[in-house]
């Protein structure tokens, strides 16, 4: 476990940004003795939390902040103590050799501003790129992806948070509101005609069905520690290796769940379906795959014709391609 000590202070919570004062962000508790900052930037996009890259007269560290809502839509609503659920991630793993050196390590917590310090991996980049065309994998990075789900994935694990209001959050987005047919997301204007394209599902009872027993399954508390938000703006290419980051929708599920995500992500960007096969053949662990289809698809979907965008660029019979396999392993389970 990590040897620092989580601070508290008795004031109202600070609420930073990206042009936050370097006097304000020194007034918190959170800073080694002595040690003086010299610059605060954006750190990069985050969907989440607001997150700042700090350097120090003794060092550069990564500032995360929750909010009570969700970063990238303010208009959502969010557990702020998900930040806890992060570092209780960081500290159960630090103790062991593979998962830590795939991981950050936590450097200081402070409850009351709900702040979590950690190690700067540097500049790195995330692997978004992997939606682009003729995507490319340098075969050291596909294989950190099954390193670090296989160790995650056998890790014993007895006392981790049940994070049921992040989960009751992921839920709504999973397998509720992308299917609602008056939710009040125009798809249209992210591609037009996608409105019209997913009325069809929005309307289909059985994948409703399906989805809402789906729903339920992941709701429930499981055996086994997942990160809970396995796709490419978790994953970072740094001068050390692919390194594994934004926890803080972690909890005890299926390891379905983590292989579902990943799955429906290599069918978002195209990849050859030979990726499935050769990252299975690299993963240890006895799993469903009727549940990690049913998972897979649950996870296109989601992407296609709900909130959570990704930068696509399909076309419209592309799209409805890929809804209509969807659709398909979601009803297979």
């Amino acid at each position: 476990m990590s040897s620092f000590e989580a601070t508290n202070t008795k004031s109202s919570m600070i609420d930073l940004n990206e042009h936050s004062s370097l006097h304000l962000v020194q007034s918190l508790p959170i800073w080694q003795e002595n040690e003086k900052l010299e610059s605060i930037a954006s750190a990069g996009e985050s969907n989440m939390n607001l997150v700042l890259r700090v350097k120090t007269n003794l060092r550069s560290v990564i500032l995360k902040q929750s909010k009570p809502f969700v970063r990238k839509f303010p208009q959502i609503p969010a557990p702020i103590d998900r930040i806890e659920i992060e570092l209780c991630y960081y500290q159960l793993i630090e103790d062991d050799e593979i998962l830590s050196s795939f991981s950050p390590r936590p450097l200081n917590y402070n409850a009351e501003h709900h702040i979590l310090l950690i190690e700067d991996l540097g500049n790195g980049t995330d692997f978004s790129a992997m939606y682009g065309q003729d995507y490319t994998w340098d075969s050291s990075d596909f294989n950190a992806l099954s390193q670090y789900l296989n160790a995650l994935h056998e890790l014993q694990v007895s006392n981790f948070p049940d994070n049921l209001e992040m989960k009751k959050l992921n839920h709504e987005h999973l397998f509720q509101f992308p299917f609602e047919e008056e939710n009040g997301f125009d798809l249209d204007s992210i591609q037009p005609g996608l409105q019209g394209l997913s009325l069809a599902y929005k309307r289909d009872l059985d994948l409703k069905s399906a989805l809402e027993a789906l729903g339920k399954r992941y709701l429930s508390q499981g055996t086994i520690l997942l990160h809970g938000d396995f796709h490419p703006s978790s994953w970072l290419k740094t001068e050390n290796g692919v390194k594994f980051i934004d926890t803080e929708f972690a909890f005890m599920g299926d390891c379905e769940f983590d292989l579902g995500v990943l799955f429906a992500h290599f069918d978002l960007a195209q990849q050859d379906t030979s990726c499935q096969s050769n990252f299975l053949k690299l993963y240890r662990h006895s799993y469903s795959e009727k549940l990690v289809d049913a998972y897979r698809g649950m996870e296109i979907m989601r992407r296609l014709i709900g909130i959570a965008q990704l930068p696509l660029s399909l076309t419209l019979e592309e799209k409805k391609s890929l809804l209509e396999k969807a659709r398909l392993l979601i009803l297979s389970q």
